[in-house]
């Protein structure tokens, strides 16, 4: 009896449906489509996701391709989890806790890279497949904005309400507080938010 052969995973196949996508990024064309490129090369499912080329490892989020302004960039979901000895990966914000970009701002950026690009999607793709995760902070551990805190030491209705919510909700409110970089700007979030937090409604709760 002859022993079966082990086989490569096979590589992915571009969807028809993203293609458009590729199409309309002029400024970032060359870069996309090296990036695409390079991930097809993997065992990953295509898909559109948030208006982006998303790639996919058994219907879990493995790596995205989005655009901005300066640069565009490979968005890896569990980045936190990839080795990076080169220092590479980017937290675009403190309060993003797993994923992490690999940015580009020229093609020659992407063929450069192109061997550090397909052994952080090959590592991804095993994270995967052990099924590791990022470990998520606890709210408590969340920073309170000094104009949110202010608040809750004159309101103790406020606070008790706050205290009342989900901690998705409070993580959501803490976020959206301290993303804001002017002082006054945070203020004003805190403002328009008492009375939905009051109501015991989340940020993006209906009235």
């Amino acid at each position: 009896m002859s022993k079966a052969v082990a086989h490569a995973p096979l590589p992915s196949v571009k969807n028809p449906a993203v293609d458009w996508y590729f199409d309309k990024h002029s400024a970032w064309d060359a870069e996309l489509r090296a990036m695409r490129g390079l991930t097809l090369q993997l065992p990953l499912v295509e898909e559109l996701k948030w208006g982006c080329p998303c790639y996919t490892l058994d219907g879990k989020n493995i790596v995205l391709l989005h655009t901005f302004k300066a640069y565009c960039a490979m968005l890896f979901f569990k980045g936190a989890l990839l080795k990076d000895p080169r220092g590479l990966l980017v937290q675009q914000t403190k309060q993003v806790q797993s994923a992490r970009q690999l940015r580009f701002t020229s093609l020659s950026d992407v063929v450069r890279e192109q061997r550090v690009v397909l052994s952080y999607l090959r590592e991804a793709i095993t994270v995967e497949e052990a099924g590791l995760d990022v470990p998520r902070k606890s709210t408590a551990e969340y920073e309170v904005p000094p104009e949110f805190q202010s608040l809750l030491d004159v309101r103790p209705d406020v606070k008790h309400a706050f205290a009342s919510l989900t901690p998705g909700r409070q993580r959501g409110y803490l976020l959206h507080f301290s993303s804001a970089k002017l002082s006054a700007t945070r203020q004003r979030r805190v403002e328009q938010s008492v009375h939905h937090i009051l109501n015991g409604r989340g940020l993006d709760d209906s009235p």
